[in-house]
């Protein structure tokens, strides 16, 4: 049995998309999963599975939501060696930058080249970015609320479905895989 995370994109947020986390729970043990935590009303959800790979696991989840709630909800599913390995080498902790300030996008996919040059070409100082395969590091030294690097900015820009999630969520994640 391998432990997995799943990232909700977009649920529980300015009242659309409303689940609440036992309904979750409940959505995913019915799915077949098996030791499952949820973590903040924002859709992160550790668990257990013998099932596919994480991008399988991924439609699996978003299909049961659109079933069981009718909408649709991108799922993004990591390992939590893959969480780690994010927190290990994020180069803006590196740089010693607030680490309140610190967020990281995940993607659904490897964005194009022809995005990413474009998506580099300008300047949004004082916020800041690195791309790194699927993942994206963030750090906007004005809160994310007034980020005009936010999800739905690299998503556009990268045409890839992404959620956002801040460094505190990302490390509780991890402390809870840990504590299984």
């Amino acid at each position: 049995m391998k432990k997995f995370i799943a990232l909700l994109r977009g649920i529980n947020v300015s009242g659309q998309k409303q689940i609440k986390m036992s309904e979750l729970k409940t959505l995913f043990e019915e799915g077949g999963f098996q030791d499952v935590e949820t973590y903040i009303q924002s859709g992160n959800v550790i668990f257990s599975s013998k099932k596919k790979p994480p991008a399988k696991i991924s439609e699996i989840i978003s299909s049961a939501v659109k079933m069981k709630f009718g909408f649709d909800v991108q799922v993004i599913v990591v390992i939590p060696d893959e969480l780690e390995c994010i927190v290990k080498n994020n180069p803006f902790i590196k740089k010693n930058k607030e680490s309140e300030k610190l967020y990281i996008i995940f993607l659904s996919s490897i964005p194009s080249k022809e995005n990413l040059a474009k998506l580099k070409a300008i300047d949004y100082l004082p916020e800041e970015f690195i791309v790194d395969n699927r993942n994206i590091y963030l750090f906007v030294p004005n809160g994310y609320g007034k980020a005009k690097l936010n999800n739905n900015f690299f998503e556009k820009k990268l045409n890839v479905y992404a959620t956002t999630r801040n460094l505190r969520t990302i490390k509780a994640l991890l402390e809870m895989v840990s504590s299984n």
